[in-house]
């Protein structure tokens, strides 16, 4: 993945305010990377320790954290998405609702 479209990338995650959450697939098509779904998640899986990204505003297209249910960093995405007001029924959020358009 070229630098621009990291930073662009970065800019985007940046921009998706709270109480609301962005698809990985929907990130790529923003930043002009169509069916780059799996280079997103790739991208978030190497933000450095510590990051202030809000990359827990970043889930799969049905709603759901991809990250193994129980996990440590599931449990911190989905407390991290409760605390600003996401609503989850059954590990998945509707994203009819809070979906960032």
């Amino acid at each position: 993945m070229e630098d621009e479209h990291k930073q662009l990338l970065f800019t985007l995650i940046g921009s998706v305010p709270s109480g609301k959450v962005v698809a990985y697939g929907q990130l790529a098509n923003l930043a002009g990377l169509p069916r780059q779904a799996r280079a997103v998640g790739r991208l978030l899986k190497n933000l450095p320790e510590g990051t202030t990204l809000p990359w827990h505003r970043v889930v799969n297209s049905q709603g759901k954290i991809s990250f193994p249910a129980g996990s440590e960093k599931f449990n911190e995405q989905k407390g991290r998405l409760q605390e600003e007001g996401i609503v989850f029924k059954n590990d998945k959020i509707n994203m009819t609702e809070f979906q960032w358009r």
